[in-house]
Formats: structure tokens, sequence, C-alpha cells
């Protein structure tokens, strides 16, 4: 090595400097669990074991494990918080969401209508028009007529006076139903001018003591059906002839529009105070040829609801 090599060597070796240590880091405090809930156990720490080939000293403190592990413990409570939140928040809402009747213990009490089974007008003989039909201009119901009587809602006890012989009721059966023996007399002569072809009837009885009767009269035109119902049988402020157990009636302007038929008339009434032992609701219905009289009494007040329901369904019938 020549001189200058060796002066150049000496001049790069660095000059020795101070040792300068480094300050004393002391590990932070394990932080504090919120208060609001009790510090969860620490996991065992198998838990948290590294895979072998990784085995090798952790070079963080201790403390800073302990933190870790606390912070894990808060950071699963307060999901869970958050999810039980949620979850309460969504049944709120599927229960204000659902219909007081689907919820249990706040189902809305019946109104008191019954429950009649599936209705289905019978079939019409082939080629021939429905009742309420532009092309018959009679009226006509080529239906049989028994089949267009109102079924007994389920429950009731059916009433057998009314069956009648092959399904066909006598004419003095259904005039029974009127209380004054001069009535009956006057109508029946009626009935036999008009040429009543025929009547169909039913009656039943329901749990609540509720006695209904329905009575289908067919004649040969809705002019003679609509003559009857208006010049005879409705008046004005009540019925010209009064069933047995009512004498003084009024309109029932409670029976509301929406559950009368279309093309259908229906003319309903209520018996007035006093009832006596029962209340009576009566209603005349037409529709093209035929005339139906529904009567329904009971003991103390006759529930209105059936009532609409009942003159609602075999107008529809009918129709």
């Amino acid at each position: 090595m020549t001189d200058q090599q060796q002066e150049k060597a000496v001049e790069t070796v660095p000059e020795p400097r101070d040792t300068v240590e480094s300050p004393v880091v002391e590990p932070p405090a394990p932080a504090e669990s919120p208060a609001a809930f009790p510090a969860p156990p620490l996991l065992p720490p198998t838990a948290f074991q590294e895979p072998e080939q990784a085995q090798e000293p952790d070079p963080l403190p201790v403390a800073v494990k302990k933190d870790r592990r606390v912070l894990r413990a808060v950071l699963r409570w307060s999901a869970a918080v958050v999810v039980f939140a949620v979850v309460g928040a969504g049944t709120a809402y599927g229960i204000t969401d659902m219909k007081r009747t689907d919820v249990p213990g706040l189902g809305t009490a019946s109104d008191g209508r019954w429950d009649y089974p599936t209705l289905t007008r019978p079939p019409l003989p082939k080629g021939s028009p429905g009742p309420l039909a532009e092309a018959n201009r009679s009226g006509s119901h080529f239906a049989d007529l028994r089949a267009l009587v109102l079924p007994a809602p389920k429950g009731a006890a059916g009433d057998k006076a009314l069956d009648g012989s092959d399904g066909w009721l006598a004419t003095k059966v259904f005039l029974a139903e009127f209380s004054a023996a001069d009535d009956r007399t006057e109508l029946a002569q009626k009935l036999t001018d008009d040429g009543l072809r025929h009547i169909a009837a039913r009656g039943w009885t329901t749990p609540d003591g509720t006695h209904t009767r329905i009575y289908l009269l067919q004649f040969d035109t809705s002019t003679v059906a609509d003559g009857l119902v208006s010049g005879n049988l409705a008046g004005y402020a009540s019925p010209t002839y009064p069933v047995t157990g009512a004498d003084s009636y009024e309109p029932d302007d409670d029976f509301p529009d929406a559950a009368k038929v279309t093309s259908v008339s229906s003319v309903p009434y209520a018996e007035v105070k006093p009832y006596g032992a029962e209340q009576v609701r009566l209603a005349f219905v037409t529709a093209g040829d035929t005339v139906a009289m529904i009567v329904q009494s009971r003991k103390g007040e006759a529930n209105p609801v059936p009532f609409q329901q009942t003159v609602t369904l075999q107008s529809q019938l009918l129709g």
C-alpha cells in the first residue's frame, strides 16, 4: 500500500462518538373496560397461540398483549349490544306493522258477523241469461230457486219447519209469519192474484239466540215482483203487514249503502222500542222475478251486523 492510500484509509475511519441510551418507556396501564358492562373473562392462552413455525419471542411488551385482549373483548360486547338493539328495533317494527288480529293478545273483538260457507250461484241452463241481464226482459231466474236460498252459517241449528216438501214451502207456512189473521187472509189473496209460482225457504238459530228466516217467492215477471213489494209489502215508514213479535217499526237508516247490491232493491226495517221479549229486523229484497223476505229476531236486541250481512249475501245470490 502506498503512503497516499494509507492516508485515505486513516481518513475514512469514523471517529468514536459518545453512546446515547434510549429512554425507558413504561408500558401503558391496561385500559379499563366500560363501566356499563362487566369485564368479560379473558380467553385461555391457547386461543391466542401462533402457529409453531412462528414461535419467536413477542417483541411487544406484555402490557400491549393485555391491551389487545381488552380491546377485542370490548369490541365483542359492543357488537353484541348493536345486534340486540337492531333485533329489538326490528321486532318492534314487525309488531307495529302487523294487523292487530295478527298479534296474540291484541286481536280485535268480533263485530258479530257470522261465518258463512263459500257461496256459489247454481249453474244456469245452457244458453239462459242471468236474471239481471238485458236480454232477460222478464227478469226470470232460470236456476233452481231452492239453490238460491242462503245457506246457514257455521254452528247454526237448522229450522226444520221451513224445509218444506222436496224443498218447496207451502204458502200457509209462509203466511204464518204474519201476526194478524186479517193480514194473512188479505196477503194470501194478493199472492194468488199475482200468480205466485212457488216458495223456497230456510231458517236457523245461531248460538247467540238469533233466529233467522228467509223466504224466496217467485213470480212470472220482475214487474209483478216489484209491484208486490212497492205496492203491498213495503210501506214508506213500516211494513204493511207486521210479522209476529213486532208491531212498530221504522226504516233501518243505519243499514250502510256499501252493503247494498247494485241492481237489487232492498228495503230494511227495525223494530222500535219497547221491543218486548225480542227485537225483530225485517227486510224485503227484490231481484228480477223473485222477492226475498228476511226476518231476524233475538231476545233483547237483534245485532244489526249479521242482519246486514245476511241481507247482502242473499242479495248477491239472487243478483
